[in-house]
């Protein structure tokens, strides 16, 4: 990833400035950006009524914009009374959730803020925010729509009211642990200290970072501030279905994290295999080929539908090969699974005595587990086991 630093009143000096030493008790606010020129000014303008003079403050822009954002926000910082500082990604890796990764390597102050630039989050609630946390303890304070005194109001129309709290309900329901006294997680608004974040441990994907942060870090202790959701200042906005999508996404990387998840999501994900699979011995057969080839064609249907769901759902963070090669991979293992089975059934009734359905059945588990293993191992390597292999989609 290429990335771009400038401070805002110094576009000619390529180094990022030096980090602010930890313990100082400083505040950093990382604010990411996506085209929304048309808003950075009254965001520093209301900041700067907002923000106190201690601790010392300091915003950071994680900026993907493809228009003029960062022209608007160097000509607005220039009346701001605390650094204003830019990065400017080349690619947006991650989306809204990688801003804030990367906004997070570049801070060093006690405290970080997370919010929008669009003004749906009120900059007024900022020293809120980390005076609770302060009071508290707490390692993650979150602005939440749903506690008393706070209001979803901004969203635009019924349709998006459904969704935010639909969303807000699978998540919870999928992580009661993690988001136990967390009862807004979608928010995009809260503070956290910075010891409390292991950056390397995050694999953001889309703009729920609270999510990934709240369940991946589990903060030892967790605190809430009641906030009304504001009207967008300017703009449109930014979540779509394709964002919609990328949660689920988010979400069932996230489930799957521990090996035991990721078995069951296999399996589940194996069993959806069969709708493709006899959809295609269907149409062949009916197409007039003989029932054998077809059986033989019909299974690389069920085994190209299930690499795609287990791509996008469990192994998302481990395609380290290409993707010809996990493919090929795969569906090599996929077809030894029906030439295992057959010589396992009759060793399991032959050897063990086994009656012919519990043979089946034990051979099926065994072939299943097997795969599993063999998927993860030869396919899919965790994190840093080719440490010179390149990443590819």
């Amino acid at each position: 990833m290429s990335e771009d630093l400038w401070p805002p009143h110094a576009l000619d000096e390529p180094e990022a400035p030096a980090p602010r030493a930890s313990g100082d008790g400083g505040v950093t606010l990382i604010i990411p950006t996506f085209n929304e020129s048309a808003n950075v000014a009254e965001l520093l303008a209301r900041l700067t009524a907002s923000l106190p003079a201690h601790p010392p403050c300091e915003v950071l822009f994680v900026d993907d914009s493809t228009d003029d954002t960062p022209a608007a926000i160097e000509k607005a910082a220039a009346d701001c009374p605390f650094p204003v500082t830019v990065l400017h990604r080349a690619s947006p890796d991650g989306g809204l959730g990688g801003a804030v990764v990367a906004g997070l390597g570049r801070a060093a102050s006690d405290w970080i803020v997370v919010m929008d630039a669009d003004l749906q989050h009120p900059p007024h609630l900022v020293p809120e925010l980390v005076g609770e946390g302060e009071r508290s303890g707490a390692d993650l304070v979150v602005a939440s729509r749903y506690l008393p005194g706070g209001s979803r109001a901004g969203l635009a129309g019924g349709y998006r009211v459904a969704v935010s709290r639909g969303a807000t309900l699978l998540a919870k329901g999928l992580f009661p642990r993690a988001l136990r006294g967390i009862s807004d997680p979608m928010s995009g608004f809260f503070a956290m200290r910075r010891t409390a974040v292991t950056a390397d441990a995050l694999r953001p994907l889309g703009y729920k970072i609270l999510l990934e942060l709240a369940v991946r870090c589990r903060p030892a202790r967790t605190a809430e501030v009641p906030f009304v959701f504001q009207d967008r200042y300017a703009g449109e906005s930014k979540s779509t279905a394709r964002e919609g999508l990328r949660f689920l996404a988010h979400l069932a990387a996230l489930r799957s994290a521990a090996p035991l998840a990721r078995m069951i999501g296999f399996g589940l994900i194996g069993l959806t295999g069969f709708v493709p699979n006899l959809l295609a011995l269907w149409l062949l057969t009916h197409a007039g080929m003989h029932y054998l080839p077809a059986e033989i064609v019909a299974n690389q249907a069920g085994v190209l539908w299930n690499f795609v769901l287990i791509e996008q759902l469990l192994f998302r963070d481990r395609r380290h090969r290409h993707w010809a090669d996990r493919l090929g991979r795969f569906a090599l293992l996929a077809n030894a699974d029906l030439l295992l089975r057959i010589p396992l059934i009759a060793l399991f009734v032959g050897r063990l005595g086994l009656e012919v359905l519990p043979a089946t059945a034990l051979a099926l588990v065994t072939t299943f587990v097997l795969r599993f293993v063999a998927t993860e191992a030869l396919v899919y390597l965790p994190r840093g086991s080719r440490a010179k292999a390149p990443t590819r989609s």
